[in-house]
């Protein structure tokens, strides 16, 4: 087969849809070798992150020409559609939940990726020119599309109930997570990163954009009733909302028990990860939920918040709270760190739940499902 996928954010996004991008095409690339993938993007950038997808030799790219580099956004959502034709382009698969217009004009079969419509369930969140421009978008991909991909049960029935979806239209096919977590970082390497960072000895670890949604304020407030011995390490991008953040801990006196962190590399991730004692993701609502997987893989229990599809991700042995509830998240902590035999069955058990996400197990589901689509 020759498959097209929207690169934009494989090129651009640094997390999020970019690592879903990235994942996707890295890992069909390595266990779908047979068939040919071709990357249209907007533009080419030096992400370092795609040194993988650049050394691969099923693997192309195609970015805007002539008169379509002045405007590449139209290229992107419109004439793209001269290129797909030129390069025998046989399904296109939009991954980061849109479309360009009139692929079914060329006879291109489609798939989209829709990970989340947060949007819709919490517009406060969102600017109303941002709502409208994505509503529009998801709409038209949903509807055009041979098949819709979700990355979770819950992302699948809110584009079921939303957009009136057949729900015979609808997959599930997870995301794992990358392939630095699946194995030990090693103590030379954890040791590297607890001096790096100025790591605390005993911590509990959050990693995510420190956005209003991802409810980083609770795990904060939570530490007020956790023994002072342990310590908050927040990894990710800083928002407006991390004012909030701090002026509590200020408030507080917690200045020398939290530690926030951005601009993180990859590569320190997954040793930061199992230094921790345990990782506590109280989000509002999320597509899925990453993080959650990394810690499982990294051996590392996981208190996480119901709600969305974070049961999905963490499995039936994490601990769920109600993400505006600090004193459970409080106790989950500590009944967790106090008794190292359930700590020990929440880590060996959350591994088993991690098999879940393998890669080729996922990369199969996805390559069979394009095969169905072109049949």
């Amino acid at each position: 087969m020759i498959i097209g996928f929207d690169a934009k954010r494989a090129f651009a996004n640094h997390t999020g849809l970019g690592n879903y991008s990235r994942y996707i095409i890295n890992n069909l690339s390595v266990y779908c070798p047979e068939h040919s993938y071709q990357l249209y993007a907007p533009k080419d950038t030096r992400h370092p992150d795609l040194t993988k997808i650049r050394q691969a030799d099923n693997i192309t790219t195609c970015f805007p020409h002539g008169l379509n580099r002045l405007v590449p956004s139209a290229w992107r959502t419109r004439y793209i559609l001269n290129d797909l034709a030129a390069n025998s382009v046989e399904l296109y698969h939009g991954l980061s939940n849109e479309l360009p217009a009139g692929l079914k004009k060329v006879g291109i079969r489609s798939v989209v990726t829709v990970h989340d419509l947060i949007f819709l369930r919490y517009p406060g969140y969102y600017h109303p020119l941002d709502r409208m421009i994505y509503l529009k978008k998801m709409q038209y991909a949903c509807r055009e599309a041979d098949h819709i991909v979700t990355v979770s049960e819950c992302t699948q029935r809110d584009v079921i109930s939303f957009f009136g979806v057949d729900p015979r239209k609808v997959s599930i096919i997870y995301q794992g997570c990358d392939a630095s977590f699946h194995s030990p970082a090693g103590e030379d390497k954890i040791r590297e990163v607890r001096k790096k960072y100025g790591l605390p000895e005993k911590f509990m670890l959050n990693v995510g954009t420190m956005e209003a949604r991802k409810n980083l304020l609770l795990a904060v407030k939570a530490m007020l009733y956790i023994s002072p011995d342990i310590h908050l390490v927040a990894v990710g991008r800083e928002t407006a909302y991390t004012a909030q953040i701090r002026d509590f801990i200020a408030r507080h006196g917690l200045d020398a028990r939290v530690h926030l962190f951005s601009g993180v590399p990859l590569k320190d991730l997954p040793a930061i990860y199992q230094a921790s004692l345990l990782f506590v993701y109280p989000s509002f609502y999320e597509g899925f939920g990453i993080p959650v997987i990394e810690a499982l893989y990294s051996g590392v229990p996981v208190v996480a918040a119901i709600g969305s599809c974070l049961l999905e991700a963490g499995g039936p042995h994490s601990f769920y709270i109600q993400p505006d509830d600090e004193m459970a998240l409080a106790d989950a902590v500590k009944k967790i760190i106090s008794n190292d035999s359930l700590r020990e069955k929440m880590i060996d058990e959350g591994k088993k739940h991690a098999f879940r996400f393998d890669d080729q197990l996922l990369a199969q589901q996805m390559i069979q499902l394009y095969h169905k689509i072109l049949s």
